[in-house]
């Protein structure tokens, strides 16, 4: 099959409007999808989310439904998806979601345990405010979204993880613990899916230069590590994920579920 297969139908990207998530929203654009995009913006940032919308709709002729909302908002998810429900069934086109990615970069980085005077230490409520954006929230985006019939034989759900899934990076524990949280949700819900048809698979991306990962302390020391020891000769960029999403949503295939792909150049299997 070709990206033809994609023609007219509907993406719903969570962290739309930068890193991961807009770069496969221009790549799912490309190749001939609509987007729904949930960000969440201070007006500083606004002009790159209009940048993203107008790439969307004017180059590349499709729709573009972005809101600038709280992701982890019941109340607004479910008015969200509502309001995407009309529109699709008030569009002439297909009613359900092909694509879903999770790509939610919101969360506390700190140490668990503070050992200089004047630093803190993470609490409860961060603690559990990362873990229901990074990772929970996608149970609920996919639960929702079934009660409104927007994914069915057909659809692929995504989640961003990292490799620090299972590795320490200073003060990155609340966000790994999310991630090594959302695998385990992925893998649930591929078996749970596996009889509609639906298929759900985390995307392991490589060290990359993102908003997200420059708010890491020592990030600078990641992006070294990246370049000196990736066996492609370069760091994984935003890009490369949006083309592997678009290339495993093509095929109507859900036999590919329920596993972690590392889209890294090889960064992960490279001897230090």
């Amino acid at each position: 099959m070709t990206e033809s297969a994609l023609e007219g139908q509907w993406a719903l990207i969570l962290g739309a409007s930068s890193g991961f998530g807009a770069a496969t929203a221009l790549a799912l654009a490309e190749a001939g999808m609509h987007i729904a995009g949930v960000h969440l913006d201070r007006q500083a940032t606004m002009p790159n989310v209009e940048r993203l919308v107008q790439t969307i709709e004017e180059t590349h002729g499709r729709q573009a439904l972005f809101r600038n909302m709280n992701a982890a908002n019941e109340g607004k998810r479910r008015q969200f998806l509502d309001d995407l429900c009309n529109h699709l069934r008030g569009s002439g086109g297909p009613t359900s979601v092909r694509v879903l990615l999770h790509s939610l970069a919101f969360g506390t980085l700190g140490p668990y345990v503070a050992r200089n005077a004047g630093d803190s230490s993470l609490t409860q409520r961060q603690l559990e405010m990362t873990l229901d954006v990074m990772a929970n929230s996608i149970v609920y985006w996919t639960q929702d979204m079934l009660g409104r019939a927007l994914l069915g034989a057909g659809s692929k759900i995504y989640g961003m993880t990292s490799a620090g899934d299972a590795r320490v990076i200073p003060n990155y524990g609340a966000v790994s613990a999310a991630k090594a949280a959302l695998g385990s949700h992925i893998r649930q819900l591929a078996a749970e899916l596996a009889p509609m048809g639906i298929a759900a698979n985390a995307i392991k991306a490589g060290i990359t230069d993102t908003p997200a990962l420059e708010r890491i302390p020592g990030s600078d020391r990641l992006i070294e590590f990246a370049r000196a020891h990736n066996p492609s000769g370069r760091m994984t960029e935003p890009l490369d994920v949006g083309h592997t999403i678009v290339q495993l949503s093509i095929n109507d295939s859900h036999w590919l579920t329920g596993n972690t792909i590392n889209v890294d150049g090889g960064e992960d299997i490279a001897a230090i």
